[in-house]
């Protein structure tokens, strides 16, 4: 499956992306830290921060543990209630789930050291591993093995689109700029179809896969590419209904979120909590919730990853410092105009009130 994928992009952007410490610098201050903010290491070079002293390992009292809001975060609160319980029984720390309200705000809580334990979306994962010391760890999935998505292309199903080609002209959603399905993975891989966003097409930045979703279903945007899987929950819960919609393209698989520790938690906790994560069964109910998958898989950064940095290597989307302040102020900007419209549209105003061809959100699932 990962080798259908990373026949879609150049052998080497692949190769800079696996190899670890690939085309890096030591850095400056003893230790070498690749694509890591400062303030970490990664001397043994597998792309993620390493423990530090003893002296500043930490073993807090309560864990804390938050899900990534690619949809309504007190959907994901509920639906994670059973493991969480588990989480506190199996560590034997009181364990409590966290709402984040955007991937910004995730990252920025696992940096801060309030967030120990958290499911990032596909592509928030590479700024949480560079800039808060995420060590990804585990991947939810099912008997066979772990989960994958799929970038899709959705339009309504009364509409004269067929192909790619017809996207010409038209207004097409993007989730957020640094989305790895919603915006990344399409401006990889449009270009070989014959299709370049912003100029073939107008990039609308919805806020995310669920608001794509939502907004091709109420003729708002002409197409949307989303996350196979957010798009197949919403079908399942009744949100939309799937003969409202057709596929028009699909990508082949990416990993879906990541499981990760904060890198300074006591090694002996840290693998308490990979040995909790690993030893669990989803029960029924959160099983049908999150897809099917009853499980968590074993997975690193290094090699899950490497398609999703090679994607984000192709059109010059860095996971760094810079690039996530950028994206974060234009994830609030783009929150503000969306409660603005939500206002407008309360009170009585238009209803489809179009963004600025340079809005953008914030979120790479």
């Amino acid at each position: 499956m990962r080798n259908l994928l990373l026949a879609t992009i150049p052998a080497g952007l692949i190769a800079l992306a696996a190899l670890p410490g690939a085309a890096q610098a030591p850095a400056a201050q003893g230790c070498f830290r690749g694509q890591l903010d400062e303030g970490y290491c990664d001397t043994n070079r597998d792309l993620v921060a390493d423990a530090p002293e003893a002296s500043r390992q930490r073993d807090p009292s309560t864990l804390v543990f938050a899900y990534t809001p690619v949809e309504d975060p007190a959907l994901y609160a509920n639906q994670f209630r059973p493991f969480v319980e588990h989480l506190t029984r199996c560590t034997g720390k009181r364990t409590v789930y966290f709402q984040v309200t955007s991937n910004a705000a995730q990252v920025e809580a696992m940096r801060s050291g309030r967030l120990h334990i958290a499911g990032f979306s596909t592509g928030p994962t590479a700024f949480a591993v560079n800039l808060a010391g995420a060590v990804p760890f585990a991947i939810k999935g099912g008997p066979e093995g772990f989960e994958s998505y799929r970038v899709v292309m959705l339009v309504r199903a009364d509409s004269n689109i067929r192909t790619m080609a017809d996207l010409k002209g038209r207004r097409v959603a993007h989730t957020s700029a640094t989305s790895n399905s919603g915006n990344l993975a399409p401006r990889a891989f449009f270009p070989a179809l014959g299709l370049t966003p912003d100029t073939d097409y107008r990039v609308v930045y919805s806020g995310g896969h669920d608001r794509s979703v939502m907004g091709v279903s109420a003729g708002d945007y002409d197409a949307a590419p989303v996350a196979s899987d957010v798009y197949s929950r919403m079908v399942a819960r009744g949100q939309v209904k799937g003969e409202n919609f057709r596929v028009i393209w699909e990508s082949d698989p990416f990993p879906t979120s990541s499981f990760a520790v904060a890198h300074d938690l006591r090694p002996e906790l840290q693998a308490k909590i990979r040995e909790c994560f690993m030893s669990y069964r989803f029960p029924e109910a959160m099983a049908k919730e999150l897809g099917g998958n009853d499980r968590f898989w074993p997975a690193t950064y290094a090699e899950q990853w490497a398609p999703v940095r090679a994607v984000a290597d192709a059109v010059n989307a860095p996971y760094t410092r810079a690039a996530f302040d950028e994206e974060s102020r234009k994830e609030l900007e783009a929150e503000a105009r969306r409660n603005a419209q939500r206002t407008q549209t309360q009170s009585g105003g238009v209803h489809n009130v179009p963004q600025a061809p340079g809005a953008q959100g914030g979120a790479r699932p």
